[in-house]
């Protein structure tokens, strides 16, 4: 049985394909975490972001997130999917899933893929504002 699901792509992320990975008989919660790109960065207006990755580096590293999840929270299944490319106010740059026998371990694991990803993963995005652009995350 898979139990991890990992995609980095320019196509529109889809959480019902997200939340059907993770669904399982043995599972009484799903959590979920959906990154929406926001309007306003810091009192600034945001036009639209732009995300760049280092593909094969990111995936290796969400595929840790996801063991890492696996290991240290009693989850069952868990999909990471990250966009890239240019977005709009509105659009989806990140979706987490994870299922678990209760709510307690979904969340919790939930929130440390999140946080871990942003921290680790080697994907940066451009912010554009109505009078210029900015790189923000540049970590890894």
């Amino acid at each position: 049985m898979q139990r991890t699901s990992i995609k980095i792509t320019k196509e529109k992320l889809d959480l019902q394909e997200c939340y059907n990975f993770v669904e399982d008989d043995s599972c009484g919660g799903i959590a979920a975490f959906v990154g929406t790109v926001r309007n306003d960065t810091q009192g600034k207006e945001v036009k639209q972001l732009d995300f760049s990755t280092y593909k094969p580096m990111a995936i290796k590293e969400m595929q840790k997130i996801a063991d890492a999840t696996l290991e240290k929270f009693d989850v069952k299944k868990i999909a990471i999917h990250h966009a890239e490319g240019m977005l709009q106010i509105k659009d989806i740059p990140v979706i987490i899933t994870v299922s678990s026998k209760h709510r307690k371990a979904a969340f919790l694991a939930c929130e440390f893929a999140i946080d871990t990803l942003k921290e680790t993963v080697p994907i940066w995005k451009k912010e554009y504002f109505s009078d210029g652009e900015v790189w923000v995350n540049a970590h890894p």
